[in-house]
Parts: C-alpha cells; structure tokens; sequence
C-alpha cells in the first residue's frame, strides 16, 4: 500500500520532498498557503538562481550542531543536485564555483520542478492555511490529521517545509515553527540573516550609493569600549548605504551581529578600505601621492584612490582640512589618515528586519532531528527540510543546496519507512 504523504511547505525543499517521496512510490500532497507554490526560489540569485556552489565544506554553514548539514549534504550534495536537475531537462552553467541554471533564469529552476512534480501525480493545494496538526489512531493505523481552512487531510507522514521567517513576501512567515512547536518541538529564536546591518552615523546619507572593495571584521565591544572578541570577518564589495553598510561582505556576517545584539552586547564592524595593502603599503601610498600631488588642495588628495565621498570622510576623520595644501599635510597626519583607512570603525545598531533577510539564523533544534534522514526523533514520521531547521549558509548558493540535500532525505526516507 502506497504511503500518504503531506508536505507543508511548496518551496525549494518541499517540491524537492515532494518529487523525492513521488519517485519512491508515495502518494503526495503539498500544502502552501501562497497562492502557487515555489515563489521564492524566483528571488535567488538575484533572480538568476544561484542553484548550489562546486565549493561545499561545513565552514560554509552554520548551525548548534556544527556536522549536521554536511551529513545531508554528503549524500545528496552538489554533483547530485546538477544529474537531478540534468534529468529535469535543466542545464547548469558554473562560475568561480557558483552554480546556476544555462537559461539565466531562477523561473527556469521553478518551472522544471514544477512540471515534474505534476508528472509525478504531486497534488498540490495552494492559498492553504493549516489550523492543527496532531498524531490520532485510525483503527490499526497511527495518522496525523492536518485540519487547514481546505479541509482535514489525513497522512502516514508530514514533512514540515514551511521555510522561516525571511522575506515573509514569499511566503517566509514563521508558520511552521508554531506547527513544530505543537509536535513538541524546541525553537531556537529566529534571526535574520544574510542581511544589512544599520550603523551609528550622521554621514551616511552622504555615502549613499558608494560602492568599494573591502574587508569587514566584526567585533564585540567590551565594557570600555575596546574590541573584546572577533566574531567574523570577510571581504568583498561593501555598498554604503542611507542607514549603514551592505553588501556580500555585510551578508557573510550579519547573523553574527544579529545574535550578539541580541544578547544586548554592542557591536563594531572595523572596515579596511585598502584589504589587498598591508599596513606600511598604504603609508608609502600616501606619501607617494603627496610627492605627486604636492601642489594640490587637500580636498583633491584621495580622488585617485577613492569615491569622492569615501575621500572626504577620512580626511574629515584624520582632521585635514580639505583647502590646505598637500604638501603641508605632515607625516603624522599622513600615518593617522592610513589607520583611519584600514580601520574604518562603523558601531551597529541593529540589522535590516525579516523583510529584507535573504534567510534566517535559528530554528527547528537540530538535536531533536535525524541529520540522515531528516526524521524527528520526537514524533515518529514527522520530518523536517529546509530553512524551517535552524540551519543558515553562506551567500553563494549554500543555501538552496541546503534546500535540496535536506528535502531529497527527507522525502526518501518518509516514503520508504515501514
């Protein structure tokens, strides 16, 4: 007899569950309260679907229990994500590593997902909102009863795919965490993630639109405001924003920020603005270029190596006065100006809200959950995939490979259990 499945959640990792659990000899359902299924795999990649990255190691994800993504993701990791897609008539292109359809197209992804799904007999309910969710004896048989403003639907299993609160406009909105909860579930609390962090400064809205390679290092700050402790550090091109810094470099440590803020600690994001320089390198660049430039307005000094705004932001910081000349701007102005641009201390306050985080931090518990199977060790039959696991990658396709590995083991596994 064919096992009944429900899966709640049409995103990357439902539809993988789905086509999964189809493939091996499960009848299927998907339930998503949006109106059609699949909606925020249209937004990866900016819109080209960055599918998944030729460069996995567990540095790349972060989660309370460190092993957990990559033992999903060694078995059903990248190779397998590009052959299932192959077979679903995608041809993937690749560069420096990162994976995306050939088409350009993140619709392409969806639609081929989609259409195999439907191939596969997936019936799939959308605009479907689930009130309750519990495990109830039908004669002989243990089911779950999902009771929704479609109707009661009956299962042999549940995957809960339902995502996390990031971008809510896609169908991101915490809903499935309540569900778990109600499974007697553990929540870690939810993050965003992959987000812009806001800063103390009345001169942002002065760098505005600034774009410029960089490396980040974010700190906690001690009592006395010395830097205590270096949660992480990237590099990459920062953007200035009216309300702080963004940017891939900003994205690759926000959760960080995000978590020590809400511890209530204060938090530093120290900004080199010359990374590929070492220290006495940007020294000798600037004496260089008062030698070059000697007969120059100060307010001129820095055009040649910086966006005007930057420029006038470290003068201003090192207090040279933009009408003095630059053959007069002395050594040890010229030493603090370097500190100044290889140290550039920006306080956060806070980061952007769910709305604009491309994922969350938090979650699912993952000690409660089989890291092979993606089964609850809690409710038996009850699985988990996706962003709804308090599980986050990096940018760069990790997470959608998240998506992928984690929704494969948990339909696999659902539709095979006896």
């Amino acid at each position: 007899m064919k096992r009944e499945g429900i899966i709640i959640g049409g995103g990357a990792s439902g539809l993988m569950a789905a086509i999964t659990a189809a493939e091996n000899g499960a009848s299927v359902t998907i339930l998503e309260h949006m109106p059609r299924v699949g909606k925020k795999i249209l937004s990866t990649g900016n819109g080209k679907c960055n599918m998944t990255n030729r460069f996995l190691s567990e540095e790349c994800y972060r989660c309370g229990d460190r092993d957990f993504p990559m033992q999903a993701i060694r078995a059903f990791g990248q190779e397998q994500t590009i052959a299932f897609f192959r077979r679903l008539g995608v041809l993937t292109t690749e560069k420096n590593g990162y994976v995306y359809p050939a088409s350009g197209q993140a619709q392409t992804v969806l639609d081929a997902l989609r259409a195999k799904a439907e191939c596969l007999g997936v019936h799939m309910v959308c605009d479907c909102h689930i009130v309750s969710i519990r495990k109830k004896n039908h004669g002989k048989r243990e089911l779950f009863e999902i009771n929704s403003d479609c109707g009661l639907f009956l299962a042999d299993f549940v995957i809960l795919s339902a995502g996390s609160m990031a971008a809510p406009s896609t169908g991101s909105d915490g809903s499935g965490y309540e569900l778990a909860k109600t499974l007697g579930h553990k929540i870690k609390k939810p993050l965003p993630a992959l987000v812009q962090l806001k800063c103390r400064g009345d001169f942002f809205k002065s760098l505005a639109g600034v774009r410029t390679d960089a490396k980040v290092s974010l700190y906690i700050l001690g009592k006395n405001g010395e830097r205590e402790t270096l949660l992480a550090s990237d590099t990459g091109e920062l953007q200035l924003t009216d309300y702080g810094i963004s940017g891939i470099p900003i994205f690759q440590v926000s959760r960080y920020a995000a978590e020590a803020l809400d511890r209530k600690k204060r938090v530093l994001a120290a900004v080199d603005f010359m990374p590929s320089f070492a220290a006495e390198e940007v020294y000798s660049v600037l004496k260089e270029q008062r030698t070059y430039l000697g007969d120059r307005e100060a307010a001129e000094f820095l055009n040649g190596l910086f966006h005007k705004k930057l420029a006038a932001l470290f003068l201003k910081a090192a207090h040279i006065r933009p009408e003095q000349t630059v053959s007069g701007i002395p050594d040890r102005m010229l030493s603090e100006l370097s500190d100044w641009i290889r140290d550039f201390p920006f306080e956060v306050t806070g980061t952007n809200s769910f709305d604009k985080a491309q994922v969350c931090m938090g979650g699912v518990n993952t000690r409660d959950v089989d890291p092979l199977t993606m089964e609850s060790r809690l409710v038996k039959d009850l699985y988990f995939a996706g962003e709804i696991l308090d599980v986050d990658g990096i940018c760069g396709g990790y997470n959608l490979q998240w998506a992928w590995s984690s929704g494969h083991a948990a339909g696999e596994n659902a539709a095979k259990r006896r």
